[in-house]
């Protein structure tokens, strides 16, 4: 993207109003030096959240291989840090990989698994003291 440079390196909330083009249930655009990325409103209160890096390869590709400390750290700097968010896998019937970009749906409840259980696992090692 042309000015990188003056762009800040913390992702900014650019005003619909200089939104190159709206597409269906995009909410919000963010955008630093390094990232794009841009919201959508999904069913069930869920959001997603298309990220890509701002350089370019030599193919004119958007550069890949962004890590999961960068999409963690996205997810902060949108204001989402207190939120759950998950990347899906699809089957191989329904891939579809047109650009470098990564997604990730930001739930609106945390999920029933994930590392935070254990710090609420009690003495049975359990979530309700059951054991089970």
């Amino acid at each position: 993207m042309r000015d990188n440079a003056k762009r800040s390196l913390i992702l900014e909330r650019i005003p619909a109003e200089q939104w190159p083009t709206q597409k269906g249930g995009m909410i919000e655009v963010w955008l630093s030096r390094k990232y794009l990325v841009q919201v959508y409103k999904e069913a069930g209160g869920v959001l997603r959240a298309s990220a890509n890096r701002t350089l370019l390869d030599a193919s004119g590709r958007w550069q890949e291989n962004m890590t999961w400390d960068e999409m963690q750290e996205i997810k902060r700097q949108i204001g989402r840090s207190d939120c759950y968010a998950i990347e899906v896998l699809p089957r191989d019937c329904d891939v579809v990989n047109v650009a470098n970009m990564r997604h990730m749906w930001i739930l609106p409840e945390p999920l029933p698994i994930g590392w935070f259980l254990h710090s609420s696992l009690d003495a049975a090692g359990s979530v309700d003291g059951r054991g089970g």
